[in-house]
């Protein structure tokens, strides 16, 4: 199952990796939440699809009115702006049949200039994932008795409500299983503006569900705590504080070497700390916003 909403071009590649899946679907539910950009009319033509129109529907709300639409009882779950790999499903469904109750599939930017690679660098490659890795909607699957048990996707939340269900499986003690071969590949936002809009809108979803508030507020001590070293503080000091930025972003340089080609590979590695502090920025922003707005 998947949610859409002006998918645009997006879309046919998607419903494209749908067809080859190499284990194909017993069914394909996609719900619309009140396209505008002809995506609607798209859906309602293509074979093999279940489209469900829901306007004004938020991504919660989507995926909930697309689990009670699906007929079985094992669920993927994806966004029909992905491209699934071949055997995406293949690799989710494995370890539900060893007896899992959620499976947490991997996925992967599709990023097409250096400063996309670099605002993607934070996510691991798939084979760097270990046990305890949060599953992203993007690349899940689960048992609809999972689902029920946690209540669903929280519809009160705008953003942010895969984390608060993987927190309530969590809890409960659902056995969540990892599939790192399960790759969807999703499109890193287009702008700076977007992808600003994006980690502000992740940080405002933690704070209205009181997720991560330790990291958060972690964020904003480093922060406050690097800008009265660069200002302030003695050499030693300010030396330590390249040091630790270096630190930080050595993984992800490393990332953005491997997925950028010649001749942009150091350029997009150069431009991580950037994208990371940008990044950094937008989640402060965000969380800030989300904890004065919080009802």
């Amino acid at each position: 199952m998947a949610t859409v909403k002006d998918a645009g071009p997006a879309l046919e590649p998607f419903l494209e990796s749908v067809r080859t899946q190499t284990y194909p679907p017993d069914e394909v539910v996609v719900v619309d939440g009140g396209s505008t950009d002809g995506t609607w009319g798209r859906l309602e033509r293509a074979d093999g699809i279940t489209a469900v129109s829901e306007p004004g529907a938020n991504i919660a709300r989507g995926r909930n009115v697309a689990v009670r639409a699906a007929t079985h009882d094992v669920i993927a779950v994806t966004d029909a702006d992905c491209v699934l790999d071949p055997d995406w499903l293949e690799r989710l469904l494995e370890p539900l049949a060893a007896g899992a109750d959620v499976v947490a599939g991997a996925y992967a930017p599709i990023a097409s200039r250096p400063w996309q690679v670099a605002a993607s660098a934070h996510v691991p490659d798939p084979e760097e994932l270990r046990p305890g890795w949060m599953p992203s909607s993007r690349s899940l699957a689960f048992r609809r008795e999972a689902f029920d048990a946690a209540g669903g996707y929280p519809e009160w939340l705008a953003i942010g409500e895969d984390m608060f269900l993987n927190h309530r499986w969590i809890e409960q003690g659902v056995r969540i299983e990892l599939a790192p071969a399960a790759v969807a590949r999703w499109r890193v936002r287009p702008s700076l503006g977007a992808t600003w809009r994006q980690y502000a809108r992740y940080a405002e979803g933690d704070a209205a569900g009181g997720m991560y508030p330790e990291r958060h507020l972690l964020r904003f001590g480093a922060y406050a705590l690097a800008i009265t070293a660069a200002l302030r503080g003695p050499r030693w000091l300010r030396l330590l504080l390249a040091v630790a930025v270096i630190g930080r972003a050595w993984k992800p340089g490393r990332r953005a070497l491997h997925r950028t080609k010649e001749p942009d590979r150091w350029k997009a590695a150069a431009m991580v700390p950037v994208l990371m502090a940008l990044t950094d920025l937008a989640k402060m922003w965000g969380y800030a916003k989300g904890r004065l707005t919080k009802k």
